[in-house]
């Protein structure tokens, strides 16, 4: 197998060498985990189904695994010799249940059929979700040995994608770390969620020097909420420790945040005067709803060497910081 990186203090500022493609690599994650790999001294391939822009140093590389050939991965594979792959493509709470099933499982399917087609045998970091377990009770943390038994497509798709490639490392076609992801916020955040949407509303709102109507879905759950950066800390954690090869472990911030204090915080960032409404409104996905959710981070930390740094006002001002340059 192809040496992963420079072994070391997992979570240190150590550098590691050789190439790492990223699937996924122009989307909000993909985009950060690709930074912080090059900042840790890797070369970056990226793939992606669209060529939208990337960082000068970056490769890019346009291929549509959902609905291509996974041959042309495994020749990519074959020419580039990475030490390592991070699969950050996917769809994230789409009203097509096709399309998540696309590339959420479909797409997982055709990458692990590239690798065992390919002669390299990279380190694949598999990125999941949270959302693969049952939701779990007010006060009832998510563990890596928490139900399986999730509740919605985007989960169900993804958790199908985990147990694909659980069973290639069970068979010894692969080498492979799953990250299950709890709710990632930073600079980028797509528009589709919920800080996403009411950073968009403050922005248009403001426009004309009036007060912005900010409308959401009722705000009564709590959610961890993970920053981009320390993410992408672990996905750099996940691919230099041998040790993490067929392991589920759950990257998150360990703490439970009530969504309105969330809200509340972008609003006061902001600087902006802005009315909050609490009501159903069409075209917004209700992303807060009665539930709770907090997720047990102490595998990740005794496996990687890996904890949460950044607080909810860094990761909500990096939000805010890259909207306003984006608009």
């Amino acid at each position: 197998m192809t040496e992963v990186g420079v072994l070391g203090r997992p979570d240190g500022p150590d550098t590691g060498s050789g190439r790492v493609v990223v699937l996924g690599a122009t989307g909000f994650v993909g985009g950060h985990v690709g930074a912080a790999l090059e900042a840790a001294g890797y070369e970056i391939v990226a793939v992606a189904r669209r060529p939208l822009k990337t960082p000068s140093s970056w490769r890019l590389r346009p291929m549509d695994l959902a609905h291509g050939d996974p041959a042309a991965l495994a020749e990519l594979l074959d020419a580039e010799r990475p030490v390592a792959i991070v699969n950050a493509a996917g769809e994230v709470w789409s009203p097509d249940t096709e399309g998540m099933r696309r590339n959420n499982e479909l797409l997982v399917d055709r990458l692990l059929a590239a690798l065992a087609a390919s002669g390299a045998r990279p380190r694949l970091i598999q990125l999941g979700s949270v959302h693969e377990y049952t939701p779990q009770p007010h006060g009832v943390w998510l563990t890596e040995s928490s139900p399986e038994e999730p509740v919605s497509d985007y989960g169900r798709t993804k958790l199908r994608g985990t147990r694909a490639v659980l069973r290639a490392v069970r068979a010894r076609e692969a080498d492979a770390v799953v990250l299950r992801l709890s709710n990632v916020i930073g600079a980028g955040t797509p528009r589709a969620s919920l800080l996403g949407q009411v950073a968009a509303q403050l922005l248009a709102g403001g426009r004309d020097g009036a007060p912005a109507q900010v409308r959401v879905a009722p705000l009564r759950s709590s959610r961890d909420f993970v920053d981009a950066q320390d993410v992408s800390r672990a996905v750099v954690a996940a691919l230099r420790v041998p040790g993490a090869s067929g392991r589920v472990l759950n990257i998150a911030s360990g703490t439970s945040q009530h969504v309105r204090d969330m809200v509340d915080l972008l609003l006061t960032i902001s600087g902006r005067q802005a009315t909050l409404v609490e009501r159903g409104t069409p075209g917004l996905r209700p992303a807060a709803d009665h539930d709770w959710t907090g997720v047990d981070v102490s595998a990740a930390r005794a496996v990687l060497g890996w904890q949460p740094r950044r607080t909810p006002r860094d990761m909500v001002q990096d939000l805010w910081g890259a909207a306003v340059r984006q608009d």
